[in-house]
């Protein structure tokens, strides 16, 4: 607190702080030459105006007033009064010169609040080091709260673009296999084909179509279900290593076609974790599905298991394309794709990844990517159950 006061002095003009002594000595004199004039009143009631202003000359010589003092021996106690007195005048003084500071300063913080309310998200309140400490503490919870509001409006403007990027991309994913469907079945209706091999082929066609609306209907009601926060999953002991062995013999058939081999590195221990396996199986087939898309040049997919600092590791790696840097820090949001056109033939909906990281935040895990020039790792951490386990 002091050194509060004595930085308020530090930040007055010198010519104030001038001002407020010279006028502390002044009425200082004045007071104690009138109470010395009342004291004398009492013993010669005959005192003029010259008299009283002869009084107040001698007193800063210390005059009849150091005389009569001196004569009681109390020469101390009359310098210690008149300090008195220039404190208490000086004090009024402060006080004074501190409220008008403070009330500059309250003025300022309300132009800057001012300021701020036209919409200046960016400006921040001046917060000084001296002064008054409510209005410090004030400006510094503007400040947390402009720095809160600018956060919530862009977190909003965020998610008013999302929204408006949902139903774009959501009209074009649906508008496309539409178009065809309706295309198809147009034909069919108006017996526009030559012979029942090409009806068959137009019935194929709208069937494949009308497959991949299924898809990603279904994957948009998976989406918004694992988005909700308030979703209860089931959640059971799984061993990891089992899940994966099954999942890489369901994928047998599909990495035969690609013409990829799939090396597995699970561990032979019991890789335990608490959680929803149909969920879990969810996220590792769209990771497995991902690996054989994008990773056919390459011609192996690897996946591997392993127990770390309490947490289940797995690592899924194709060895395709990289995944562009630019590209990378956004590949688990929805319905983003790296390959821009959207075309239904180079890629999924763009809710796989949105999905899996959606289920394994459900879990309390993490699932990251890393992509070089080599190879593309797709790696989730769960919390371990081993040794919590029942066997």
């Amino acid at each position: 607190m002091k050194n509060n006061q004595l930085g308020f002095l530090l930040l007055l003009p010198k010519w104030r702080i001038i001002r407020m002594l010279v006028l502390s000595i002044g009425l200082t004199a004045l007071t104690i030459s009138l109470m010395y004039r009342i004291v004398l009143s009492f013993i010669d009631s005959s005192i003029t105006l010259s008299g009283l202003l002869d009084a107040f000359i001698s007193l800063v010589g210390a005059g009849k007033f150091y005389q009569l003092t001196e004569s009681l021996g109390v020469t101390l106690l009359y310098y210690l009064f008149l300090f008195s007195v220039f404190l208490f005048y000086l004090y009024l003084f402060y006080r004074y010169e501190k409220r008008k500071y403070e009330e500059r300063c309250l003025q300022q913080l309300i132009t800057e609040i001012g300021f701020i309310a036209d919409g200046h998200f960016d400006h921040q309140v001046c917060i000084t080091t001296h002064g008054n400490e409510h209005t410090k503490q004030l400006a510094k919870d503007i400040n947390r709260l402009v720095a809160q509001l600018k956060l919530a409006v862009e977190e909003e403007r965020r998610s008013e673009q999302a929204k408006n990027d949902l139903i774009t991309n959501v009209s074009h994913d649906l508008r496309t296999p539409l178009t065809s469907i309706i295309g198809y079945l147009g034909l069919i209706e108006q017996d526009r084909y030559k012979d029942e091999l090409e009806l068959r082929y137009y019935i194929q066609i709208a069937y494949q179509k009308v497959t991949r609306l299924n898809t990603l209907i279904n994957d948009l009601f998976e989406y918004t279900r694992v988005q909700n926060t308030g979703l209860a999953i089931t959640k059971i002991p799984i061993n990891m290593a089992e899940m994966l062995g099954q999942l890489i013999v369901q994928f047998r058939l599909q990495l035969q076609e690609a013409q990829m081999e799939c090396r597995s590195e699970v561990s032979m221990d019991k890789l335990m974790v608490l959680g929803d396996s149909n969920k879990l199986a969810r996220v590792f087939e769209n990771l497995l599905q991902n690996a054989i898309r994008y990773g056919k040049n390459g011609g192996y997919v690897d996946v591997s298991a392993r127990e770390e600092d309490e947490h289940i590791v797995i690592d899924v790696t194709n060895y395709g394309e990289p995944i562009p840097s630019i590209d990378l820090p956004h590949i688990f949001e929805r319905f983003y794709r790296i390959e821009k056109s959207r075309s239904e033939y180079t890629g999924g909906t763009g809710l796989g990844l949105a999905i899996a990281k959606g289920i394994i935040d459900l879990h309390e895990g993490s699932i990251t990517a890393y992509s070089d020039s080599e190879k593309t790792i797709f790696t989730v951490k769960l919390k371990s159950l081993n040794g919590s386990a029942p066997s």
